[in-house]
C-alpha cells in the first residue's frame, strides 16, 4: 500500500515539475503570456496602494530552502531553513545543521546566506548572515557611465528558543525570539554635471536593529498513522519588530500559521500574515495567505511547492530535496509578479550539513529499553528491579512521563498491600 502510494505521489509531481518547467520554457519568450496572467491574478486579488512603503526588502525575501519552496512554513519549521521564518523552531529541531544558501533574485541581484543551529535538551540556539548584493550603474544622458558598484543590504542574526513543558504526552510550547542587525550600503553617485559626490552613498545608508517573535506547538489532530511524531503543529510569529530607519518602516507582520499531516509522507501547510506599518497602521499592507505541502516520495527524494496569494505580489513556489547521507541538497524556482516567466530566474541553492543530534535518538533508546525492562521485571513479579529500572529511566529523561506514571502505580500498589496487611493484623 506504502509503496503503491508512494508511486502516485512520485508520478503526480514529476508530471507537475515537467509542466511546470515545460511551460515556462515555452513562455521563456512571450512576455505576453506572463502579462495576462499577471493580469488575471491582479483582477482577482486587487492592487495594493500601501505596498512598497517600508524599507530593507531583503527582510522580505526567504533565505532559502524548503521554506522558500513551502511558503508557508512557519508552523512545519522542521530544518534550518525556518531560523527566520520562525525563531521557536530551533528547540524543536531534531538534527544540528549547517547550511549554505544561494538565491538568483531578480536580474542580476544575488543572495547569499549562511546559518547554524543546534539543540541542547530543550534549548536551541542558532545563528545565520546574507547578504543581497546588486551591481549599480550610473549613466549620464549621453550614456556615460559615471559612476558604479554594488548596492548592498545584510541581516545577521542570533536566534534563541526554549521549549517550555514538553514531555512524553504533549511536545510542549516553544518560546523563540531572533536578535538582527541589518545595514543597506549605497555607493556614491554623481550630480547632474557628472562629478562623484562624496560621501553621497553614505548619506543613505544605513544600519538597523529589530526583532522577531515566535511561539511553536505541536500535538495530534485526526491522525491516521501510527507514529510519536505529532501530525499537526500551530505558530505565531512577529517578525521585524524594530523602529523606522531614516524615517522608513521596516516590515513588520504579525503570522498565523497551521501545520497538518494526513498521512505520513504528506505535509500541508497554511500561513495568514498581517503586515503592520509601526509609523502608520492606516498605510500598513493587506493581509496575505499562503498554502504549501511537501511529499517524501523515497528516503532520499522529496518534493514541495507552495502558493503565495498577495494583492499585487501573488507567488508560486515548487522544489525538491535530494538526501545523500548526512547532506541535503534543496532547489526550488520561483515565480511572482516581480519577475518574467523564465526557466532559469529565481531559482536559488541551499545545501544542509548533518551534524547529528548530539545522541538524543540514542537517549531516547536507552530510555525506551529501560522501560520496556521494567515492564518485563514488573510482570515476573520482581518489583524492586521494576522500580531501579524506571528509576533509572527517568534519570535519563525527567520528562519520560510512562516510566513516572509506572513508579505512581507501583508505589499505589505498595501502600495497598501495607493497608490489606494493616487490616489483617487489626483482625487477627
Amino acid at each position: 500500500m506504502f509503496y503503491s502510494r508512494t508511486t502516485a505521489f512520485f508520478v503526480v509531481f514529476l508530471l507537475f515539475f515537467t509542466l511546470f518547467f515545460g511551460f515556462a520554457a515555452f513562455a521563456s519568450d512571450r512576455h505576453d503570456v506572463y502579462g495576462n496572467v499577471a493580469d488575471y491574478l491582479n483582477r482577482i486579488f486587487g492592487i495594493d496602494n500601501n505596498a512598497g512603503l517600508t524599507t530593507f526588502p531583503i527582510l522580505n525575501i526567504p533565505m532559502g530552502g524548503r521554506a522558500e519552496g513551502m511558503i508557508a512554513f512557519s508552523a512545519t519549521s522542521d530544518d534550518i531553513s525556518s531560523i527566520e521564518i520562525n525563531p521557536a523552531g530551533s528547540s524543536m529541531l531534531r538534527k544540528s545543521e549547517l547550511a549554505f544558501f544561494h538565491n538568483n533574485w531578480i536580474a542580476d541581484t544575488r543572495i547569499e546566506g549562511v546559518a547554524y543551529t543546534t539543540r541542547f535538551g530543550n534549548f536551541g540556539i542558532g545563528g545565520g548572515a546574507r547578504i543581497l548584493y546588486t551591481p549599480f550603474t550610473q549613466y549620464n544622458i549621453y550614456g556615460d557611465r559615471v559612476s558604479g558598484g554594488f548596492y548592498s543590504e545584510g541581516v545577521a542574526i542570533l536566534n534563541m528558543s526554549y521549549n517550555f513543558l514538553s514531555g512524553f504526552y504533549f511536545s510542549g510550547i516553544s518560546l523563540g525570539i531572533n536578535l538582527k542587525g541589518a545595514y543597506r550600503i549605497m555607493p556614491d553617485f554623481a550630480d547632474r554635471y557628472d562629478n562623484i559626490m562624496s560621501g553621497s552613498g553614505l548619506e543613505q545608508s544605513t544600519v538597523m536593529g529589530m526583532v522577531d517573535i515566535g511561539l511553536l506547538t505541536r500535538f495530534n489532530f485526526l491522525k491516521t498513522f501510527s507514529s510519536r511524531e505529532r501530525n499537526a503543529a500551530a505558530s505565531l510569529v512577529i517578525r521585524n519588530l524594530g523602529p523606522p530607519a531614516m524615517g522608513e518602516p521596516l516590515p513588520t507582520s504579525i503570522n498565523l500559521g497551521f501545520s497538518y499531516k494526513p498521512l505520513r509522507p504528506l505535509t500541508l501547510g497554511l500561513d495568514f500574515t498581517l503586515p503592520v506599518n509601526l509609523m502608520d497602521p492606516g498605510l500598513s499592507e493587506l493581509p496575505f495567505g499562503a498554502f504549501g505541502f511537501a511529499v517524501n516520495v523515497t528516503d532520499f527524494l522529496s518534493m514541495h511547492g507552495g502558493f503565495m496569494l498577495r494583492a499585487g505580489g501573488s507567488r508560486i513556489a515548487i522544489g525538491s530535496v535530494i538526501n545523500l547521507n548526512r547532506i541535503a541538497v534543496d532547489v526550488n524556482y520561483t515565480l511572482d509578479l516581480l519577475t518574467q516567466l523564465q526557466p532559469l530566474n529565481r531559482v536559488s541553492l541551499a545545501v544542509r550539513f548533518d551534524l547529528g543530534d548530539r545522541d538524543r535518538r540514542q537517549l531516547a533508546d536507552n530510555v525506551d529499553e529501560l522501560y520496556l525492562l521494567g515492564l518485563e521485571a514488573f510482570s515476573r513479579g520482581n518489583f524492586a528491579d521494576a522500580r531501579l529500572l524506571w528509576e533509572e529511566a527517568l534519570r535519563i529523561n525527567p520528562r519520560f512521563d510512562p516510566a513516572r506514571e509506572s513508579l505512581t502505580m507501583l508505589d499505589n500498589r505498595e501502600e495497598l498491600l501495607q493497608r490489606i496487611e494493616s487490616l489483617y493484623r487489626l483482625e487477627f
